[in-house]
């Protein structure tokens, strides 16, 4: 991309190859603000300054890094303390295992979110969302963790909180 402007309910993308012209009303500008400024990937999970952080299992230092940007409180894994969101590293299926574990110890609105490797068969996202479901949670929402990984978010159905 090299120019993105908004105009007369027009978005124009300008590339190497011409000009893409997209018909999208009074969202052109919002769409524009968009593309020029994308969602951190901490944004995308719901992280903001202040929100407590649990994180379990190898999960990228450039993660941790973007979460202390972000004036996130990280709370050690073995605290007791309650998190806004516990970020737990799934390696393989058996790793899926510590999801009915922390599932009991969710409280209200917590954000259980499992990260695992993309494109891998012997771990898939059905794999994830089954652990998740069979330990009671509702899976909520799907991020692109980065170009490798992708987080799935489980939270406790409302009747159970």
């Amino acid at each position: 991309m090299r120019d993105v402007q908004a105009k007369n309910g027009e978005l124009r993308i300008a590339t190497m190859d011409g000009v893409l012209t997209f018909e999208v009303g009074t969202a052109a500008e919002k769409w524009r603000e968009k593309i020029l400024h994308p969602k951190t990937r901490v944004q995308k999970l719901g992280v903001k300054e202040g929100t407590k952080v649990r994180l379990r299992g190898e999960l990228p230092s450039d993660f941790v890094n973007e979460l202390k940007a972000a004036s996130a409180e990280i709370i050690q894994a073995s605290a007791s303390a309650n998190a806004d969101h516990n970020f737990i590293a799934a390696e393989d299926k058996s790793s899926l295992a510590a999801i009915a574990k922390h599932a009991k110890k969710l409280k209200d609105a917590e954000a259980l979110w499992v990260v695992y490797e993309k494109g891998k068969k012997d771990l898939t996202e059905n794999d994830v969302i089954a652990a998740g479901r069979k330990a009671g949670l509702k899976d909520v929402k799907v991020v692109g963790f980065s170009s490798t990984h992708t987080a799935l978010k489980f939270v406790l159905p409302l009747e159970k909180r």
